[in-house]
């Protein structure tokens, strides 16, 4: 096995990279204006597992399709999870990523929940660091733009039966990322979905699978016919207590000044334990605000605006780091969230964060995880 920066093992990958890479000025052109997920790097992680010979054949190959038997499992019965973090191209030219390992922790428990194979985190880790190494020239520079990892796992056992497979494919892909926000960051408004649920007690809301994010696609619909740019989920049974954003887990700003607190809404088992959601916790601490972890409701939500209790409200996720939220809507009624625009504490808490990514500020938790040098 090889070894990261930190001297932690890792899978060996054999590289067998594209021949016919991009060119610099088509790399070029592409990084001026990448978007989000609408082009991919030249290379891409491969491994397979199955019950006889467990995980084996890690490579990095050129980026292309798959070819899949029709009666692939998981095209039928849904054993597919995945993935999102970043690497960051830091002013020095190093390169690294955020926090690698509480996704590969994650993606191992997303795997146990669906029944499929565990993916070991020097698998998880070591594919990051051979792609980002490969493909290094694709990460763009500038304060908010990364490149934008994405592992996934999915059953490749072909037979039709209602089962855990008996084979799985992991892969890793790379898209370059530009700011989410590049006309500066905007408020969103949100719709509260009652008419469906995300999860429930026992179900899959602690995993990031394909199929929660599928049977999410009709109330973000929901929310897009009543003028709302998200959906925002309530708890499966009474439909009164907030869980989380779309795919991102919210926050709320009690107060201001320096007698403001942060409320999260408590990890239940139907909630996505965000790693963003989990950092800002610890950078709140740094900043001196209060942070909790309990239940809100929508009456709390909505008397908490009327009555100024309630100043601030952000969502916070991979993909956009932190979002302000303008103004809620719902069946019952609509409230305006403080002054309808982005908050400062809210902003705080996003700068502060983005600093640590980008290599502005001192990494004091040791969450950068290093992996193209000076």
């Amino acid at each position: 096995m090889t070894a990261d920066a930190t001297g932690t093992a890792l899978w060996p990958i054999t590289l067998n990279p594209s021949t016919n890479p991009a060119s610099p000025e088509r790399r070029a052109e592409i990084l001026a204006d990448p978007g989000f997920g609408r082009y991919f790097t030249d290379n891409m992680v491969r491994a397979k597992w199955t019950e006889e010979a467990g995980w084996h054949d890690a490579e990095l190959v050129p980026y292309g399709p798959l070819m899949l038997d029709p009666a692939t499992n998981f095209v039928h019965y849904g054993q597919s999870i995945f993935e999102g973090l970043k690497a960051y191209r830091h002013a020095d030219g190093s390169i690294v990523t955020f926090r690698p390992h509480m996704n590969a922790g994650r993606f191992k428990r997303s795997a146990r929940r669906l029944a499929m194979a565990e993916l070991p985190d020097e698998l998880f880790v070591g594919s990051i660091e051979a792609l980002v190494r490969q493909d290094h020239a694709w990460v763009p520079e500038g304060s908010e733009k990364s490149l934008y990892l994405r592992p996934f796992m999915f059953s490749t056992e072909v037979g039709l039966g209602v089962r855990p497979g008996n084979a799985y494919e992991y892969m890793l892909i790379a898209s370059p990322a530009g700011a989410y926000f590049p006309r500066g960051v905007k408020p969103v408004n949100v719709w509260l979905s009652d008419d469906y649920v995300r999860a429930a007690d026992g179900g899959t809301g602690e995993a990031k699978c394909a199929g929660n994010y599928a049977a999410s696609l009709i109330a973000q619909a929901e929310a897009s016919a009543h003028g709302c740019d998200q959906v925002v989920w309530l708890d499966a049974v009474e439909r009164r207590w907030i869980e989380e954003m779309g795919g991102m887990n919210l926050y709320f700003v009690m107060g201001s000044g320096d007698g403001a607190r942060l409320v999260t809404p408590s990890l239940t088992g139907t909630l996505l334990p965000g790693i963003t959601r989990d950092s800002l916790l610890t950078i709140a601490a740094d900043l001196g605000i209060r942070a909790n972890e309990e239940r809100i409701s929508v009456d709390d939500w909505r008397d908490g605006c009327a009555n100024g209790d309630i100043t601030e409200v952000f969502a916070c996720g991979t993909a956009a780091v932190i979002t302000p939220v303008g103004q809620a809507k719902s069946r019952n009624g609509s409230w305006q969230v403080g002054s309808g625009e982005s908050g400062p504490v809210t902003m705080r808490l996003r700068q502060a964060l983005l600093d640590i990514q980008t290599g502005e500020a001192h990494d004091k938790h040791a969450w950068l995880h290093p992996i193209v040098s000076a």
